[in-house]
């Protein structure tokens, strides 16, 4: 059964939050609402939470119309970004603090604390303070404490945004991990693509307030349905009406008929891949990824003139190369197969 959302609006003021957004959540399953600021993303959690009450729509959570209730009635679970701890309180009064007011039995109690520690990996420390702890464990207790009441949904405020890099690329395998072996219906917000990419299973990518498309990563990647979606998952450059992905981007250094000029202006070294930056001759500006032994092979140096020939390309308006709306086609190969974008896009 999972979440439903049907049609939900929310304006503040005159700005319009969410427009006639519509979503299918499955049970069990781990999702992602992506998206830039301001695209509606939290609203959507906290309206799925009860924190915010829609101006029309329907929340059905679990095949029970939600949207009256309020939040305490609906079984969720909710972690903000900025762990909301209770500072006076030590680790085992946070995680216990929802059980307490719904008088459980104290042994109950402890029992339900020490096994959630455990589970979130913060054995030996219930008797600390939030202040005693560091960011990444201040993020497990809070989601041991949205644990604690047994949630049929928990939901995620951008968990791991106020967290460094490292960090959070630990946490987002733990969640991962944890999800797994729990298998409660969970939602999180996140404007990190390979964040997104890398938790969750279906991706929900908003903007505007509205929904531009959801699927898994692969579909949004391969199959995206318009030009938002192709420039928000994953990266790309753009060449006139044309959307290359900078790994379909070949260089090579004999220019022909299917070739562009670009100059060098940058190479960066990323552990195997390698970022070759260069600008065009109308002043376009695009990248390339490589290996590092295609780049040996090619010995690129700053300043100097390379060829582009994208291999791939998508487009979204049909101009020439005439392209169905979202199709892609292939445009040459690394082989030196024919290409059908023109010297000059």
């Amino acid at each position: 059964m999972g979440i439903s959302v049907e049609g939900a609006n929310k304006r503040f003021g005159g700005f319009q939050a969410l427009d006639d957004v519509s979503i299918e959540v499955p049970d069990g399953s781990l999702t992602a609402l992506l998206g830039p600021s301001g695209s509606g993303k939290s609203t959507l959690l906290r309206a799925i939470a009860g924190l915010e009450d829609l101006d029309s729509g329907l929340v059905t959570i679990n095949g029970e119309n939600a949207t009256g209730k309020p939040a305490q009635k609906r079984g969720v679970g909710f972690v903000f970004q900025h762990y909301a701890a209770f500072k006076h309180m030590t680790v085992y009064d946070n995680v216990a603090f929802g059980l307490k007011i719904r008088r459980w039995e104290r042994e109950k109690i402890s029992q339900r604390v020490h096994e959630l520690l455990d589970l979130v990996q913060l054995p030996g420390l219930a008797d600390r303070y939030p202040s005693q702890l560091s960011g990444g464990q201040r993020q497990r207790m809070a989601l041991a404490r949205a644990l604690a009441v047994e949630p049929q949904v928990l939901l995620l405020d951008e968990p791991f945004g106020a967290l460094d890099a490292k960090v959070r690329k630990d946490l987002r395998t733990w969640l991962r991990n944890l999800h797994e072996e729990m298998h409660v219906t969970t939602i999180f917000v996140t404007h990190d693509q390979e964040e997104a990419m890398d938790v969750a299973g279906q991706l929900v990518v908003m903007n505007e307030g509205r929904v531009e498309q959801s699927g898994s990563a692969d579909d949004l990647y391969e199959h995206p349905a318009n030009e938002f979606v192709m420039s928000f998952v994953g990266e790309v450059n753009r060449l006139g009406d044309h959307f290359v992905r900078p790994h379909d981007m070949e260089v090579v250094l004999d220019r022909d008929e299917r070739s562009q000029e670009g100059l060098v202006q940058r190479i960066v070294t990323l552990g195997f891949e390698v970022r070759v930056e260069l600008v065009l001759s109308d002043g376009t500006e695009v990248w390339a990824q490589l290996t590092r032994a295609e780049l040996q092979r090619l010995e690129l140096r700053e300043s100097q003139i390379a060829y582009l020939r994208p291999v791939q390309a998508k487009s979204f308006n049909g101009s020439s190369p005439s392209l169905p709306d979202g199709a892609s086609t292939p445009l040459g190969s690394r082989d030196g197969g024919d290409a059908g974008l023109p010297a000059a896009v």
